[in-house]
């Protein structure tokens, strides 16, 4: 049996594919399994898939009809039933792995049985360009503690505001997975990365390794960036639903106020506005970005003069219809992600 178990959901990344394969292919750890789930994609990705089973029998692939994300845990459900590592990785299609990604990680579970999941710092680039954008965490913060996750469940303080914990980057336990009843999602919330880590966060500790691990494309039609404040509405909405889930023992290591999460997420949902303005414009969708920059502009909170700027500046932008992607690139060197 493979140590690793590598889930890898995918759709429509013929572009992608060979790549992400070619960096688990490159893991200076060999002891793995790579399960390709194809959401039924309509260009050359399943054919990508299929040359590179034949060529390494640690790669299995299959292919459902198309499901969308918003049946996402159902597709790496599927997966997780038919693994055989006693950990499971995560990556899409169109994300890379550094050489040393498993190896670091092995060590790490194998060392402390207590570690349910770790993870680490990603890259992020640009998917038209290349360029990078960002590493995030970020390498100049101070890492707290808290994220060690000892303990049980003091981790959610930081989680449930922010999801600091880049997917590409996360090994899971799987007797850990198994135990919570494998991936999970709620209602409306197109991705499963916070509602299975809170799960988890009640299974074990978490370890951070503080090294680059994977790299991750941004487009702008990704689920965060087309749905953003749908996004925000329906956290806010699972982080209430699942604070008040908590066993009583659990719930004193979570300091987090009803009006702490309410603030957190009124500031959050202006600065939703702005980014999902910001997207409708580099699709080309300029009635919609106007909707949104206006709700920005006027949104009824003190404070984020920088926001409601670029809020402003986008709305120009979509009243005359002006090329955006210049000046959005620009932007995103300072805030947007």
């Amino acid at each position: 049996m493979p140590a690793f178990t590598i889930l890898t959901t995918t759709f429509n990344h013929q572009k992608y594919l060979g790549a992400c394969i070619a960096s688990v292919r490159a893991q200076t750890f060999p002891d793995w399994e790579m399960i390709i789930l194809d959401d039924g994609s309509t260009d050359g990705t399943r054919d990508i898939a299929r040359q590179w089973e034949e060529k390494d029998s640690r790669i299995h692939f299959y292919r459902q009809e198309n499901q969308g994300i918003v049946t996402q845990t159902g597709t790496n459900n599927k997966g997780l039933s038919i693994s055989r590592g006693r950990y499971i990785s995560i990556m899409k299609g169109d994300d890379l792995w550094e050489p040393q990604k498993l190896h670091r990680q092995y060590i790490v579970m194998e060392e402390d049985p207590e570690v349910v999941v770790t993870w680490g710092r990603t890259r992020a680039f640009l998917a038209e360009t290349l360029k990078i954008q960002n590493i995030s965490p970020a390498e100049d913060i101070t890492i707290p503690l808290t994220w060690r996750n000892r303990p049980t469940g003091i981790i959610l303080n930081a989680l449930y505001l922010e999801n600091m914990i880049p997917a590409v980057t996360i090994t899971i336990r799987k007797t850990a997975l198994e135990a919570i009843g494998g991936f999970k999602q709620v209602p409306d919330f197109p991705t499963t990365d916070l509602p299975t880590l809170a799960d988890l966060a009640l299974q074990g500790a978490f370890f951070f390794d503080d090294h680059v691990l994977g790299q991750w494309r941004l487009y702008s039609n990704q689920a965060t960036k087309t749905y953003p404040v749908k996004i925000v509405h329906q956290r806010r909405k699972f982080v209430l639903d699942h604070i008040a889930s908590l066993d009583p023992a659990v719930k004193r290591n979570v300091t987090l106020t009803t009006g702490k999460i309410n603030r957190h997420f009124k500031n959050q949902l202006m600065i939703a506005y702005t980014t999902s303005g910001r997207y409708r414009l580099i699709r080309g969708e300029f009635t919609d970005a106007r909707k949104d920059y206006l709700k920005a502009i006027f949104y009824p909170l003190i404070g984020n003069p920088g926001w409601r700027l670029r809020a402003i500046i986008g709305y120009l932008y979509s009243l005359f219809h002006w090329n955006v992607k210049g000046f959005s690139r620009k932007l995103d060197k300072v805030s947007y992600k």
